[in-house]
């Protein structure tokens, strides 16, 4: 497995990608190499990631501003023992609140081993995270990306990732998750480089400001 742990690591991956596909030379070009943002990972993150599902940037960022002071240190037996009408309160679906609580209870009663992830493949990683109560490809394959750094990681099912592949390749319709997992392969074992790329490439699309460390 590859794992991008550095912004070295990932504007040579960026470069070795671009050599391969000059459509994404053009957006680093345009936009520059986008950065790394790492994260520590663990409950916080998984979590964080859960509250941005199916939900605009702006969105998540709301409702995370009220989830974080509200359940720091994020503890998992409290988390686990907390009443999903008290998260939905903070903004949060029931179907947000009942994931929470479940890879919580995980976590608190020892089935589940965030620190166990990192000496796992891409593949065991991933299968590790579905196998928790709500935790859909979307958001494993985030995980893996942001968490663990794997720089294969491809969340096919983003939207704006989507959206940014049809307008990049010239596409004549928005690609679904099974089309953009095989139009990834060529990108291969970069892929969540060509993500972030992609990422770039939709927030020029949009106007919107692009990513910073």
């Amino acid at each position: 497995m590859l794992v991008l742990d550095t912004e070295d690591q990932l504007r040579s991956a960026a470069a070795a990608l671009a050599a391969r596909e000059p459509r994404f030379a053009s957006v680093i070009a345009t936009h520059g190499v986008p950065p790394l943002r790492r994260t520590s990972g663990g409950l916080k993150t998984l979590l964080r990631i859960v509250t941005d599902q199916m939900i605009s940037l702006r969105a998540g960022e709301a409702i995370w501003r009220r989830v974080e002071p509200a359940l720091h240190p994020f503890s998992a037996e409290t988390i686990a023992r907390t009443q999903p009408s008290a998260l939905m309160a903070l903004g949060l679906s029931g179907a947000k609140a009942r994931t929470f609580i479940a890879v919580a209870a995980s976590v608190a009663e020892g089935r589940f081993e965030f620190g166990e992830l990192k000496d796992f493949s891409d593949g065991e990683a991933r299968a590790a995270l579905l196998s928790l109560k709500g935790i859909g490809p979307w958001t494993a394959d985030l995980y893996l990306l942001t968490a663990l750094g794997r720089a294969d990681a491809w969340p096919a099912g983003d939207l704006a990732l989507q959206v940014a592949a049809q307008d990049l390749l010239a596409l004549a319709e928005r690609p679904d998750a099974r089309m953009l997992d095989r139009l990834g392969g060529a990108w291969q074992p970069w892929r969540a480089v060509a993500a972030r790329l992609l990422w770039s490439h939709y927030r020029g699309l949009r106007g919107l400001a692009q990513a910073v460390p």
